[in-house]
């Protein structure tokens, strides 16, 4: 335990050892919202996956979790994917705009910033 930083936990213990999630990768702006589903075995749970269970009532990007949680994003996307794997956790990808939406391919948009640009 270190006074002014709290206590210090390698984070391959958080992860009991792994460096990857067993499924598919979440990506950094995934969205994890909780399902409402209750864990079969509640203290099987870490203390670090069941804070990130309780954020979770509400949407989260997985990079925001990391920083709520103070911890590296490899280790929150560990755990989260096991939340997930275990159907407590579900995953909202984030999905590109199409490119007709796109307003950096609208070219009058384009030319009215060009056309406020010149009027600076």
């Amino acid at each position: 335990m270190d006074a002014a930083a709290g206590p210090i936990v390698r984070p391959y213990a958080v992860t009991r050892g792994r460096t990857r999630p067993r499924g598919e990768p979440l990506d950094i702006v995934a969205i994890l919202v909780a399902t409402g589903r209750q864990p079969a075995e509640p203290g099987r749970l870490s203390r670090h996956q069941r804070r990130l269970l309780a954020l979770c009532r509400r949407p989260h990007a997985l990079a925001d979790l990391a920083s709520d949680l103070d911890l590296p994003f490899g280790v929150i996307r560990v755990l989260a994917g096991d939340l997930v794997d275990s159907g407590l956790v579900s995953v909202q990808r984030w999905a590109p705009a199409t490119p007709s939406v796109q307003p950096h391919n609208d070219p009058n948009l384009l030319r009215r910033v060009l056309d406020e640009l010149r009027a600076l």
